[in-house]
């Protein structure tokens, strides 16, 4: 029958086993008097006693004598330290006899199995991969201890401080001995909350976004991020760092970041003091060349950095690799480019030089690659502009590490260098850490156009280890149902392109509008390209089914019937268009700018196959700009332009229809051109909108809360009926002699609004309520006082 015991070592064995250890001098022998001892002291026989499975002469060979050397006591020492070393045994003796050594050992057992119990938060596939101790290996305590260890850090990864593990032993026959390591996984410990110290130029709520850490929520079990890791709280740190200093703040220093535990050991509240420092400027930026026959003047243009500009440490960085990688490409392959920066403390600018001299010449023997466990080489070393046997240069080696980190798939990206088999070359080391680039979404949220809204969406970073996206998205409403399948591959042909597709199947309710229901099924093939730093372009094919259906052809009971111009706008065609788009972004954070412009253009042209003919063309900018540190000014323009070509008119499904999501204080699709006769939008060919809005905190309410206000003003316009509409507007029908006759407006009067605002970045997600006045409009027009909308994502 097995037997239970516990991890335990006591007794004289342990002492013994401690000072041998510590290197003092133990021979646990003692000869009795009169003992027959060799007259010379030597060795003349080494007997092995107790080995099993290990062969006597494997026993021998970790000794520090042999037979004819001899005894000395120090030897002996040294031989328990290395047997003991080898980790086979788990007791070692040595013992004389005369002229006789006895080697007594007790050998380590053999891992039989080893389970795990009472994990439920971390399937028994991802410990096995955790700890050392397999079947079939040898069995030490110095093994347990540090997979107990590799399994608490596992469950501290998943924010389960309070876990707690007790390894048991089971002796079998035969030397053999199966592990289980009782788990007792306690709560989580999450992230109660999250507040910054010091911050002026920018509010808690920006800097949580680009932090890693979330605070926890509602919807914790759908995120890792809210769980507290010291590893990413060491990465937020440096995230912070190169935020600020890409945003001006050459001064900045994250003085710390502290990690406080509440007194029930359920949550944790991290603070971040930040010392900004001022905004600096970059004022003279030259390059000063140190290699005779580079051509400098034809590397100005590679220089991201400009005099006049705000301060930005990324830029830094992005003009060093493009000037080493030009100099390189004029036959300088060991050009070492060094930023020299001359700090005004009293004009707050900096001067910036570009010394290019040679560096050592040193070349790569061999790139490893460690810890990549799911992802693929080749997506890692696509991150390289460096292979073996390139001269080294350190500065594309850090590059590369950025970017790596920039991937997303990796907790921890650490690269080492280490000699090669000559005193010219160098090995790299590339260790990673991965962790999971999966995400199940769920959205929520209330629509005053759509009432209760809603989406779940499947998403994966890294497809089949293959540094490719994949999203699957469903979403909807009363009114809408949409489902989504878009696939990118960033690195196409292993270039800097980013192809992919997109699915998509959208059908919708226009009940409020127009009584009529519209489907859209189809595929767009397209493929990106940066043109500049900042500057993106993408060309794309799109195939869809477009259907008008469900028209209200009879006068129904509620008195409503479709307008002619639907009515004959019935039906299904097929669209073939390509087109392209071009987006320049200059601003200082993703989602919650506050200085900075983007600017994108894009235009569509059908007929390349299919039932329609148009072209398409739209813009917009944005520009914000900082009044105060917590004021911001936000400005919009935006218009589009859609025309059919070769005889072809412009269906009323392609048109444009604007409402309160373009000018706030008007309803869905609010204004345009409408048939009086029925109360039916019709669209538009043209439109055009422009919005200021001041975005400011309230006063006494804490920055954590995530709570801001803003006045705005909104106005614009849309107009231009198709050809159909025109053909039909004021005559009879002669199919529906009952039919109302279509009596249509079209006004391009510009449409103005005045309003306020209540944001919001709640834990749910971005919440947004406008009260906005339409102070010019058309009789006609749909005014909606009150517009709200949430949703979120988890």
């Amino acid at each position: 029958m097995p037997k239970f015991w516990m991890i335990t070592v006591g007794g004289p064995r342990l002492l013994t086993l401690l000072a041998l250890l510590a290197g003092l001098s133990v021979v646990p022998v003692a000869l009795p008097i009169g003992a027959a001892v060799a007259q010379d002291g030597r060795i003349r026989d080494i007997q092995v006693v107790g080995n099993r499975r290990v062969e006597p002469e494997t026993v021998r060979s970790y000794l520090k004598f042999t037979v004819g050397d001899a005894y000395q006591a120090s030897k002996v020492d040294e031989s328990v330290r290395g047997l003991f070393q080898t980790g086979l045994f788990s007791d070692v003796a040595i013992d004389r006899s005369g002229s006789t050594v006895t080697v007594k050992v007790v050998e380590n057992p053999v891992v039989n199995q080893v389970a795990f119990e009472g994990n439920s938060a971390v399937d028994d596939a991802g410990l096995r991969g955790e700890v050392q101790l397999k079947p079939r290996t040898v069995y030490t305590r110095a093994k347990v201890q540090g997979d107990v260890q590799r399994i608490l850090d596992v469950y501290r990864r998943q924010g389960k401080f309070s876990a707690n593990v007790e390894p048991k032993i089971i002796e079998l026959d035969q030397n053999r001995v199966n592990v289980v390591f009782e788990i007792n996984e306690g709560g989580s410990t999450k992230v109660r909350s999250i507040q910054f110290i010091g911050n002026r130029a920018f509010s808690d709520s920006q800097l949580r976004d680009v932090i890693t850490t979330q605070q926890s929520g509602w919807f914790d079990f759908l995120k890792n991020a809210s769980f507290y890791d010291p590893d990413r709280l060491a990465l937020d740190r440096e995230l912070l760092r190169q935020y600020y200093l890409k945003n001006g703040y050459a001064d900045v220093r994250i003085v710390s970041g502290n990690a406080d535990i509440d007194r029930e050991g359920t949550g944790f509240y991290l603070t971040f003091v930040v010392e900004e420092g001022d905004v600096y400027k970059f004022s003279d930026v030259r390059i000063e060349n140190g290699l005779p026959g580079l051509n400098a003047a034809a590397l100005q243009g590679e220089l991201l950095t400009k005099s006049g500009q705000i301060y930005n440490a990324a830029d830094i960085d992005k003009s060093v690799e493009r000037l080493t990688l030009v100099s390189a490409e004029q036959g300088f392959a060991f050009a070492r480019v060094r930023p020299r920066a001359n700090r005004d403390v009293a004009t707050h600018t900096i001067g910036l030089v570009y010394a290019i001299d040679e560096g050592a010449r040193v070349y790569i023997e061999r790139i490893n690659v460690i810890g990549n466990t799911r992802t693929r080489d080749h997506v890692i070393r696509r991150e390289f502009r460096l292979a073996e046997g390139d001269a080294f240069n350190p500065l594309l080696v850090d590059r590369a590490k950025k970017r790596l980190q920039g991937l997303g798939f990796f907790k921890a990206v650490e690269i080492k260098r280490r000699p090669g088999s000559a005193p010219d070359r160098v090995i790299i080391d590339v260790d990673l850490v991965e962790q999971p680039t999966g995400e199940l979404s769920f959205g929520a949220g209330y629509s005053t156009s759509e009432g209760v809204i809603g989406d779940i969406s499947l998403t994966e970073r890294n497809l089949m280890g293959n540094g490719q996206f994949l999203r699957l998205r469903l979403s909807g409403s009363v009114e809408r149902l949409q489902v989504d399948l878009s696939f990118t591959e960033p690195r196409f042909l292993d270039r800097n392109l980013a192809a992919g597709f997109d699915l998509f199947h959208k059908e919708l309710t226009n009940a409020n509008d127009s009584v009529y229901r519209s489907r859209k099924t189809g595929g767009t093939a397209r493929l990106g390209f940066p043109l500049t730093e900042n500057l993106w372009a993408q060309t794309y094919y799109t195939l869809s089914r477009d259907e008008i259906y469900d028209v209200d052809t009879v006068l129904g009971d509620d008195g409503r019937i479709a307008s002619r111009a639907i009515r004959e706008a019935e039906g299904v065609a097929m669209t073939s268009l390509v087109g392209t788009t071009i987006t320049y972004d200059q601003r200082n954070h993703p989602r919650n700018p506050n200085r900075g412009y983007f600017l994108t253009g894009g235009v569509d042209f059908a007929g390349v196959g299919g039932d329609v003919q148009y072209a398409r063309l739209s813009a917009e900018g944005r520009y914000y700009y900082p009044i105060t540190e917590r004021v911001t000014f936000v400005g919009r323009l935006t218009a589009g332009h859609i025309e059919g070509w070769g005889g072809d008119d412009v269906r009323l499904i392609d048109l444009y229809y604007k409402g309160g999501e373009t000018v706030r204080g008007f309803n869905r699709a609010g204004f345009g051109p409408r048939d009086l006769s029925t109360g039916d939008a019709l669209g538009g060919k043209t439109y055009y909108a422009a919005t200021a809005e001041v975005r400011y905190p309230f006063p006494f309410v804490p920055d954590e809360l995530g709570i801001r206000g803003a006045v705005f003003v909104d106005a614009g316009s849309l107009f231009g009926i198709n050809d159909s509409s025109k053909n039909i507007n004021g005559k009879p029908d002669t199919q529906c002699p009952s039919c109302p006759i279509a009596n249509i407006v079209d006004d391009a009067t510009p449409r103005v609004s005045v309003g306020t605002s209540l944001i919001w970045d709640s834990p749910l997600g971005p919440l947004r309520a406008d009260f906005g006045w339409a102070v010019l409009k058309e009789e006609y027009d749909k005014e909606q006082l009150f517009r709200f909308g949430a949703s979120t994502k988890f």
